[in-house]
């Protein structure tokens, strides 16, 4: 069975750290990209980052650089998002998802996960 997990979510204050998981089962990352995405209520869904299938290539929206960190372990066939110093602006569901390229863009982007809820208060 194909699966998809995320898992980390949470509540957190200004300024703390998550760090969310990724984790596959069923098939392997080594062959796809994975990609952060986030979905703020009333809004579509927005890219965060992705590393491609290699890890060697990640791609960040601009307002999580310098605060988040996607990376890879193969052997535990997960993607973790590091998300340091975080705003309430970061308040959302976050889900990740499997494509063939490393994009920000939801449509690249074929299974998905069923999201982790992250919220940061004041």
């Amino acid at each position: 069975q194909l699966q998809l997990v995320e898992s980390g979510g949470g509540l957190v204050q200004a300024g703390g750290s998550l760090r969310l998981s990724c984790a596959a089962s069923g098939f392997t990352l080594d062959y796809y990209a994975v990609g952060w995405f986030r979905q703020f209520p009333g809004k579509e869904r927005e890219g965060v980052s992705c590393i491609s299938s290699s890890g060697g290539s990640t791609n960040y929206v601009d307002s999580v650089k310098g605060r988040f960190t996607i990376s890879k372990d193969s052997a535990k066939n997960t993607v973790y998002l590091q998300m340091n110093s975080l705003k309430p602006e970061d308040t959302a569901v976050y889900y990740c998802a499997v494509g063939e390229h490393c994009t920000l863009t939801p449509i690249d982007y074929g299974y998905w996960g069923q999201g982790t809820q992250v919220t940061v208060s004041t």
